[in-house]
């Protein structure tokens, strides 16, 4: 805390201010050359414009090493994901490898075939299980996917909790066989048995699904939950 003003006063009065010293002689000769700030001092107006070689190769070095984490980010940059959740495309399009399949379609209006048949127990109706998916709409654009999130779905079949294309093309029916665990099937569900005429995966009044919609879904049946 600054000091009160009768305190700068008194500190004043008691410490006068030195009277200044006599100017230095004159000399004569060859005026003092300034050198400027940071460079070293040198009656040689060519040695001091010349930078050390030690200096000159720190600096280099340090452009060097600046160029390079440039380069770094800028690889990192191109090779990561856009936005939040930070999926890359592989994960997002995690089922575009999958081999084609003839769809087949059944009275309901679903249509389905199985890319790889599973090995596995066939769910009973009622229980949770573990799905991996994609969901796309019939011009490839995808809308959904549980790799992006990089864990399966966990859904109950069986229990209408669940679009009725998606139980029918799960847990069979209608001319659909069940699927088993391990087997991968594609769907392509009307909007009869998806959502209908209306919106759906609407936020702020912004839908991800328009209505009349028809979906694809490539559908993973990964186990049984436990």
């Amino acid at each position: 805390m600054a000091p009160p003003i009768t305190s700068l006063s008194s500190l004043m009065a008691s410490s006068p201010i030195p009277t200044p010293p006599p100017p230095l002689p004159k000399t004569s000769g060859r005026a003092l050359s300034v050198a400027p700030c940071g460079s070293a001092s040198s009656s040689s107006p060519s040695t001091s414009s010349t930078p050390h070689p030690v200096a000159a190769s720190a600096s280099a070095g340090r452009r060097g090493l600046l160029a390079l984490g440039a380069g770094f980010l800028a690889s990192a940059a191109l090779l990561s994901p856009a936005g939040d959740a930070g999926a890359t495309r592989i994960e997002y399009y995690a089922t575009v490898g999958d081999k084609m399949c003839d769809l087949s379609l059944v009275k309901s209006g679903l249509a389905y075939c199985d890319v790889e048949v599973g090995t596995g127990v066939q769910p009973p109706r009622g229980e949770l299980i573990n799905v991996h998916y994609t969901a796309r709409f019939p011009d490839g654009t995808l809308f959904d996917s549980s790799y992006k999130r990089g864990r399966p779905l966990t859904m109950r079949i069986g229990a209408g909790k669940i679009l009725r294309g998606l139980e029918q093309g799960i847990s069979g029916g209608g001319g659909v066989p069940p699927m088993l665990v391990g087997g991968k099937r594609k769907l392509m569900i009307p909007a009869s048995l998806a959502y209908g005429p209306e919106p759906a995966g609407c936020f702020s009044g912004d839908c991800n699904i328009p209505g009349n919609s028809t979906l694809l879904y490539d559908l993973f049946l990964v186990g049984i939950y436990k």
